[in-house]
């Protein structure tokens, strides 16, 4: 059992999607008990049907139910996650996106929650492109020169005005941003550039996207930090081999991908994990959310799994 001093273990409900909240709740407690705290969905591309925003923000008493329901299985509400790409250039998706955060940082504030999951997002190379376009390499002239324009142009202005409008709303909450290949934040170098906007900009450290990157993650970790995500990878050395990291299809179909996503301990063992845990001490972060993206291994198998393994990794740890 940790003491009031180590991480927490939370769950993010999206791989739950298909259950109705009560029902995922009362599961949870009987089948992962280690697992005391929930992130859940609140808009942009997350799914959010255990989450009724609109209602949730309309109404004090919805708010005080919703919390009710958690807390009577003996759960605690630590993040709502609304990642999403609030630079796209789609004018559409990307106010749609920018509302949806925009609400979750309301509705973490009304529900006493002071983390905010989301994504830095990805504009386009150019004014009039009507795709995202992920400024990642300058080795071609064609890719000369792309993140300073998308910088310039889109990057600063949006997430300077985001994390100003999030510590008017809360100077205690926390906008924790998924370093995550696709967007503008992806390793320490891009994010901190990010986080230098604005002191409610944070990181949500998730393990997995530097593994098969090829990054340090005890290494990040010591970096700034507010919220983690467990989860973790496995290599297929012969598709690895053939086709290196970088593969078109992704992520299907996954038994000829070089690397898929994993339940933590399958990639890397009980002693790596630990070695997470106490580098992130340090740091604000609170509760490590298991993520489960497996696909070759059920939610209801591998949450449970997970939160065995991280439960001993934090024992392992120590305070």
């Amino acid at each position: 059992m940790p003491d009031n001093s180590s991480p927490r273990i939370g769950v993010v409900l999206e791989a739950f999607l298909d259950q109705q909240l009560a029902g995922v709740l009362g599961w949870l407690r009987q089948a992962a008990p280690e697992i005391t705290h929930l992130e859940v969905g609140a808009g942009g591309y997350a799914p959010h049907p255990h989450c009724d925003v609109t209602a949730l923000l309309a109404s004090r008493q919805a708010r005080t139910d919703w919390l009710d329901l958690a807390r009577r299985h003996g759960f605690a509400v630590d993040a709502l996650n609304a990642w999403g790409n609030p630079l796209h250039p789609d004018p559409e998706l990307a106010a749609r996106h920018d509302t949806d955060l925009r609400n979750a940082i309301r509705l973490a504030t009304l529900l006493g929650v002071d983390r905010v999951v989301a994504m830095a997002g990805c504009p386009a190379a150019l004014p009039g492109d009507r795709a995202p376009h992920f400024g990642a390499g300058g080795w071609l002239p064609y890719l000369e020169g792309v993140y300073e324009q998308q910088w310039q142009r889109q990057v600063a202005p949006y997430w300077s005005g985001l994390a100003e409008f999030a510590r008017a709303e809360n100077p205690g909450l926390l906008v924790c941003l998924e370093l995550h290949p696709g967007t503008v934040a992806f390793n320490v170098e891009t994010f901190e550039r990010v986080a230098s906007l604005g002191p409610s900009i944070a990181a949500n450290l998730d393990p997995s996207h530097f593994f098969w990157m090829g990054m340090d993650g005890h290494k990040v970790a010591t970096r700034l930090v507010g919220h983690a995500h467990g989860k973790d990878v496995i290599f297929h050395p012969e598709n690895l081999a053939l086709n290196g990291l970088l593969d078109r299809r992704w992520p299907d179909p996954p038994d000829q991908m070089p690397w898929t996503f994993a339940v933590p301990g399958q990639g890397h063992d009980l002693d790596w994990w630990a070695g997470l845990v106490r580098a992130l001490a340090p740091s604000p972060m609170k509760v490590i959310s298991i993520e489960h993206e497996d696909p070759f291994v059920p939610a209801t198998a591998g949450v449970p799994a997970a939160a065995r393994l991280l439960a001993a990794a934090i024992a392992e740890a120590g305070p």
